[in-house]
């Protein structure tokens, strides 16, 4: 009848909510984390290739990455790499590995970071009203054609608002857990 409708609202939604933590990845607390090189590529003989593919990434320290490639005659490229990006971390190299020293992120700019978090969560919150009014549009549309009763498209409008009410609710508790880490400094 609508399990079709439910099943794709359940699998956007998900994705809505992996999307907003892989862009909370992002947003740096202070602490190293090899995450933040996700999606930075480097020119491997020709291939772009991401620095993890071609390199070790270890974090020795809270505020410190360490990049060894396996080639070494790829460090440069791996630190012009580095410095295209927008990470915002200038690395250094000994002709061996590559480090990264994350700096202490001051009251001010954690504060920052705090209301990007919150901007990021309400644009994915509109996200998922937006999913919940296509579905509820797609349930009443198969009302109107006979596919579904009344009954039918008030039970599934009820299921749509507690699939929408459980989203929400983890993108409040990861948006939360991100602030939380973000202030503990």
């Amino acid at each position: 009848m609508y399990d079709d409708i439910i099943k794709n609202l359940k699998k956007s939604m998900q994705n809505t909510v992996n999307e907003f933590k892989e862009r909370l990845i992002k947003i740096r607390a202070g602490r190293a984390n090899a995450s933040i090189l996700t999606g930075i590529t480097f020119d491997y003989y020709g291939v772009e290739t991401p620095i993890n593919q071609a390199a070790t990434v270890n974090v020795p320290e809270p505020r410190l990455l360490t990049i060894k490639p396996w080639d070494r005659n790829n460090i440069s490229s791996i630190e012009k790499a580095i410095l295209k990006s927008d990470i915002g971390i200038t690395p250094s190299n000994d002709g061996e590995v590559i480090r990264l020293p994350f700096p202490q992120p001051t009251e001010e700019r954690r504060k920052e970071l705090v209301k990007e978090v919150k901007s990021l969560l309400e644009e994915d919150k509109v996200s998922l009203r937006n999913q919940r009014r296509d579905s509820i549009d797609e349930v009443k549309k198969r009302e109107k054609s006979g596919d579904l009763s009344e009954d039918q498209r008030i039970g599934a409008e009820e299921e749509i608002q507690k699939i929408i009410d459980k989203f929400q609710k983890e993108l409040d508790l990861v948006a939360k857990e991100k602030e939380k880490e973000l202030m503990e400094f």
